[in-house]
């Protein structure tokens, strides 16, 4: 698990390779990751949007932005936690996730919060140390 806290808000992240709906034959490698937002401060908070840079294995980055996450911006009170999964495909078998969300707590002022860096490692991958 990969975890950070940005002003009060804890995100938690568990990635998950899948074997079943990964082909490494194809280069094709699937992921799944869940993550947890946990608002620990005293206000709602709104997630409005997201960022996410995605690395493969190779280097090349996509950056990934929209509303939201998994069509829904959920609003967090103080104390709670909203979770999601989603996934990320890959045509090397590692690679590296990192971004950020855009939230907007009672007063309507926005602010970003940082989402940890985690890496999509397959199980069978040949690992080599640089």
């Amino acid at each position: 698990m990969y975890e950070t806290v940005t002003c009060g808000i804890r995100i938690n992240v568990t990635p998950q390779y899948l074997d079943d709906q990964s082909s490494p034959e194809d280069s094709e490698f699937f992921w799944a990751y869940t993550i947890e937002i946990t608002n620990e401060t005293e206000k709602a908070v709104q997630l409005r949007s997201r960022v996410w840079h995605i690395t493969d294995g190779q280097g090349n980055t996509e950056e990934v932005r929209g509303p939201g996450v998994v069509g829904e911006q959920p609003v967090i009170v103080p104390g709670s936690s909203f979770s999601y999964t989603s996934g990320c495909p890959l045509n090397t078998p590692s690679g590296i996730m990192v971004g950020s969300y855009q939230m907007e707590d009672e007063s309507g002022a926005l602010f970003d919060v940082a989402i940890p860096a985690f890496s999509l490692d397959c199980p069978f991958a040949v690992r080599s140390v640089n």
